[in-house]
């Protein structure tokens, strides 16, 4: 059995039939409207005065805001290491620490 899926995109303004999606930001928030053509054209006409005087920002980024860094808790991993170290213990120079040694680090230092 065949199937045709067609996705028709609707100008969020009028409800008339969508030529294009069009993605913008404003204080660091990324938007996105799919509008007629006559509906764009207006857009980047209100938007026109206000490109033309602002500032390209040449990252390619949108920043958002936040760390995409994931966060730890407890003692960093660099200091488990080096009391791992002196205490003898087996010990990789990275990676993630093992949950042996970090609970005979905090078995020590509580």
């Amino acid at each position: 059995m065949a199937k045709r899926v067609q996705v028709i995109h609707t100008d969020d303004i009028d409800g008339s039939e969508a030529a294009e999606t069009i993605a913008f930001s404003l204080d660091g928030i990324t938007y996105s409207i799919d509008l007629s053509a006559d509906n764009a054209k207006k857009l980047r006409n209100a938007f026109a005065p206000y490109i033309a005087a602002g500032e390209r920002d040449r990252s390619g980024t949108t920043r958002r805001g936040g760390s995409s860094r994931r966060k730890t808790s407890g003692t960093a991993a660099t200091d488990i290491r080096a009391w791992a170290a002196s205490q003898g213990m087996q010990v990789s120079a990275r990676g993630r620490v093992s949950a042996e040694v970090r609970e005979a680090y905090e078995r020590a230092h509580s």
